[in-house]
């Protein structure tokens, strides 16, 4: 892979072993986006660089064999075939030179332009979008994720009528974008994707109601929650695993989890918790994505603590960052990132120090110990996790209030939840009630108070 300040760029071949198709992956470098091969001012803007590596990781997320890589300088978008025409006549000739199949372009086409580089290139054309959809919906394992990643195919497919929705048809995952084997060609009106759209959106509605009712059986037999947010590929998976003990699937690709999961957190006081992994985040997004997962994103809103891991390792942790706190504002959990919600609260958690030099791994590990919304861990090798575990527990019981309860004594369990969630500091006992004085968190208080609502 490599970059070039040309309207032809220059690449290089690179390769991958089982796949579903020779792909060409090209990242259009746009007016106002600099060609540079290294990550700009504080880190906050990427490198072309790292933008062609991150398209070719998500082709290779769904096995694409890939034969060439390269960034291409666009001085003025064309609206037939975004690309100039000698841009399209030596793709062109590439591409036949090198028999591909797939051209996977990383940013916005047009079905215009879809259509019109097809004819050109005698190849498979799709954009970023297309691509991350295409990840999705071979990812997707539970009937949830399933609706949900075809919502947001459909949503996109909508607006280019061109394409065909082939998946029912197929065997395995994905949405129709790149064609397979035995997949026939059909031209899908707009009605029926509306009428599909409006059967899922209504399945869907009974997954929240479903989901709903699981939070409130939680709320019953409380505990709070931990949820991990991050880019994808920053280690969630591996912090999830090593946290809880788990097997969760944790592979150094992106996208390695889809589906979330949901374990028992024991933490030093001996006060359990419930942890939550959830999709990762990635540059781009796309926006029916974001839509069709917030079901499954309510439990990154709801949660007590939320844990924002970052690889400190990438060249572009910092933009990354910015990424994921743009979908966590776009989810309304504004007031959380700035540090301005009484209830909860987001710990930055520095992942990957084993693979830092020794020097920026110090600093690293002294700014965790100097702030307290900042943890460097190593996921991998466990450094760092004692402290990060001891700094949830100590989240959590921050905001210790004392109350005083009237249970009565035939309510044993209640009683029951109160000594072994909070610190009972006094106790009197009366022919009918039990009044007790007890020292409990604000997030335990409130869920005590919504168990003996809901009784």
């Amino acid at each position: 892979m490599s970059t070039s300040a040309s309207d032809h760029g220059q690449g290089a071949a690179v390769g991958d072993g089982h796949s579903t198709g020779r792909a060409l992956v090209l990242h259009p470098v746009l007016p106002g986006e600099r060609l540079r091969p290294h990550a700009g001012p504080e880190g906050k803007e990427r490198s072309v660089e790292a933008r062609l590596a991150e398209a070719v990781g998500l082709a290779r997320a769904i096995a694409l064999d890939i034969a060439h890589a390269q960034s291409v300088r666009v001085l003025k978008p064309r609206p037939a075939t975004l690309f100039g025409t000698g841009t399209v006549g030596t793709m062109g000739d590439l591409i036949k030179a090198q028999e591909i199949g797939i051209v996977v372009v990383d940013g916005p086409v047009s079905p215009v332009q879809q259509r019109n580089l097809e004819r050109a290139w005698k190849a498979k054309v799709i954009d970023r979008t297309g691509l991350i959809l295409e990840i999705f919906g071979a990812r997707a394992r539970t009937h949830e994720g399933s609706l949900q990643v075809e919502l947001a195919a459909l949503s996109y497919q909508r607006s280019r009528l061109v394409r065909s929705w082939t998946h029912l048809e197929r065997q395995r995952g994905g949405f129709g974008f790149l064609g397979g084997p035995g997949e026939s060609q059909l031209e899908i009106d707009r009605r029926l994707i509306d009428e599909r759209i409006v059967k899922l959106k209504r399945e869907l509605e009974g997954v929240k109601r479903r989901r709903g009712l699981h939070r409130h059986a939680r709320q019953r037999v409380p505990c709070p929650v931990v949820a991990l947010v991050g880019y994808t590929n920053a280690g969630k998976s591996t912090l999830f695993n090593r946290l809880t003990r788990s097997e969760v699937l944790a592979k150094d690709v992106l996208f390695a989890t889809l589906d979330p999961t949901m374990r028992r957190l024991d933490l030093p006081s001996g006060r359990p918790a419930v942890l939550s992994d959830t999709v990762g985040f990635i540059s781009s997004l796309p926006t029916q994505l974001v839509a069709a997962f917030r079901a499954t994103l309510e439990e990154v809103i709801n949660a007590d603590i939320v844990l924002h891991v970052r690889d400190v390792a990438h060249s572009d942790s910092a933009a990354q960052r910015v990424d994921v706190l743009a979908v966590l504002r776009e989810l309304g959990l504004e007031a959380l990132i700035d540090g301005h919600d009484p209830r909860r609260r987001m710990i930055e958690v520095l992942n990957k120090v084993d693979l830092l030099d020794a020097p920026t791994r110090a600093a690293l590990m002294e700014q965790g110990a100097r702030e307290n919304n900042v943890i460097a861990v190593s996921a991998v090798t466990g450094e760092g996790c004692d402290a990060l575990l001891a700094t949830i527990d100590a989240s959590l019981g921050a905001h210790r209030e004392v109350a005083e309860f009237d249970i009565p004594v035939t309510d044993g369990a209640s009683i029951a939840w109160l000594y072994e969630h909070g610190e009972v500091l006094d106790r009197r006992d009366g022919d009918e009630t039990v009044r007790l004085r007890v020292g409990l968190d604000a997030a335990d208080r409130a869920r005590f108070e919504r168990m003996r609502a809901d009784d």
